[in-house]
């Protein structure tokens, strides 16, 4: 083991680095964190800023470690046994805590009991854990996952599994029936009575589950530019859980361009984005996510540069994506993840990463990067030659004028007192500025034709293209979700960065 070499890592889950002993109780919460998590490493003697050894005198080690063993001992509960060892690098030494990841849950400082005293690993840093994530802990020590819990108080007939049924009918050729529900530990015994599983709530439709499971759903959006100014397009997946991923990667696949490619005397469809990779991301965000956390579903946004996909839960604990070549396996939902895999929808285990791995390989162009966001883990497959783009200056006059021609209002005049600019209050016959400010305020969000005619009250819909949307798509001050397919049903219209500043300028006028 060089420090020379571990001390270029960041801090992080697994890692942490002191000058010197921290304090008593900053000690304890790593001790404790780290035992509840992964376990992880502490290095005494390194600064941290700027990072470098700067050693202990090596008369003071047997203190410190007598010090870390009493603190460990006398503050931390259960029993936490760890490993501490001496070092020396280029003269300098220094001391290694190596904790274990524990099995008794949950770990927790005497003083201020369960409540108040665990603490868990979020990044590089130790926070307080809240109730349901104790409970998380009480399940792993009991070995029981959140998805095989019995929901208490209701009827497997109260759960809408149809759709499941006939998903489980078409990829298995097998017969969903009570026998089978039984044996996939969708239901479970209670005192003499058969009980839903959440899991099984989880594979019902959205009504059926939405008062226990609100945020069992994914939220697609796709927004224009790399940030989230602008939404062009979004959409709600609510279908029972093992619909969602094929769902998600949909409305990805809608929004990504693909290219033919000439391999030898065969042609080929290559996405911009690595797409099995995605798809492998998906799916373990649906089958790996942690149901227990309320308030949080599963996000995937769209950008020009990126996409970006966000499940609720941290990385189960020996998981590793510093060693995505590795097979790693790691199941939170012992009931969805075996379903999972009888519908094909996973792989043999511990292979998703490795999936994910092996196709960026054919994909230089795209950076993978992954991150743990507070009790989230998102992942980014990012292209690497998109430059980011610079608000180009407009000239609003200019602008204004274009537009004043193709709808026949008067630019110099709009906003004064003289003239029929502003107060030409928009007929069927010549529309006005108050009403092209409007529906550019509406088009903020993406809408279609029908919304955007029924904000001005408009029934003619080939009048009403030609009177607004074709001059202010001419104008560069409206753009189409689907522009290769003018016609489509599913056609919307957003404002363009032009289009935002002749907004900014309209509303300014207060007027």
């Amino acid at each position: 083991m060089k420090i020379s070499e571990i001390i270029q890592r960041p801090e992080g889950r697994r890692l942490e680095f002191k000058q010197e002993l921290p304090a008593v109780s900053d000690l304890a919460k790593t001790i404790v964190a780290f035992a509840n998590d992964a376990g992880g490493d502490l290095f005494i003697g390194v600064r941290n800023n700027p990072r470098e050894l700067v050693g202990i005198p090596e008369s003071e080690l047997f203190k410190i470690e007598e010090q870390i063993a009493s603190v460990i001992h006398d503050h931390c509960s259960p029993v936490i046994v760890p490993e501490i060892s001496f070092h020396s690098e280029n003269g300098f030494h220094f001391i290694r805590i190596q904790i274990h990841r524990g099995s008794d849950f949950p770990y927790h400082l005497k003083s201020k009991g369960l409540k108040e005293g665990t603490f868990i690993r979020i990044g590089s840093t130790n926070r307080l854990a809240d109730e349901s994530i104790i409970a998380e802990l009480q399940r792993r020590k009991r070995n029981v996952s959140f998805d095989s819990e019995p929901v208490y108080g209701k009827n497997p007939a109260d759960f809408d599994i149809e759709s499941f049924r006939q998903q489980f009918k078409s990829l298995t050729g097998e017969v969903l029936d009570d026998a089978a529900l039984n044996k996939l530990a969708l239901v479970k015994e209670h005192q003499g009575h058969l009980l839903p599983a959440n899991a099984m709530a989880l594979f019902s439709g959205y009504e059926s589950r939405k008062d226990l499971f609100p945020y069992s759903k994914i939220e697609c959006a796709r927004f224009k530019g790399t940030s989230t100014d602008t939404k062009i397009d979004d959409k709600t997946i609510t279908e029972q859980i093992g619909e969602q991923p094929a769902e998600a990667l949909k409305f990805i696949q809608r929004h990504v361009d693909q290219a033919s490619v000439i391999e030898g005397v065969y042609t080929k469809v290559r996405w911009e984005y690595p797409m099995d990779a995605i798809r492998e991301a998906l799916r373990n965000a649906v089958v790996h996510r942690d149901y227990s956390l309320t308030g949080k579903d599963i996000k995937v946004a769209i950008y020009d540069d990126m996409v970006e996909i966000t499940s609720p839960g941290t990385l189960p604990p020996s998981i590793d994506f510093q060693e995505m070549e590795a097979r790693q396996s790691d199941i939170r939902n012992k009931v969805i993840a075996p379903i999972f895999k009888r519908l094909g929808i996973i792989d043999q285990w511990g292979n998703g990463l490795k999936i994910i791995s092996n196709e960026l390989k054919a994909y230089p162009e795209i950076e993978f990067k992954w991150f743990e966001r507070g009790l989230q883990f998102q992942v980014q497959f990012i292209k690497k030659n998109v430059q980011p783009v610079v608000s180009e200056v407009i000239d609003r006059d200019a602008v204004g004028k274009e537009l004043g021609t193709k709808l026949g209002l008067s630019w110099d005049q709009v906003g004064t007192k003289l003239g029929p600019g502003w107060d030409q209050a928009g007929t069927k016959s010549a529309p006005g500025w108050r009403q092209v400010e409007r529906l550019l305020a509406f088009a903020e969000t993406a809408r279609s034709m029908k919304e955007l005619m029924e904000l001005l009250e408009w029934k003619n819909r080939t009048k009403f293209r030609a009177k607004y949307i074709n001059p202010l798509l001419e104008s560069d001050l409206l753009e189409m979700t689907i522009p290769d397919k003018t016609q489509s049903s599913k056609q919307q219209y957003y404002l363009t960065a032009k289009g935002k500043s002749l907004l900014e300028f309209l509303k300014s006028l207060n007027l």
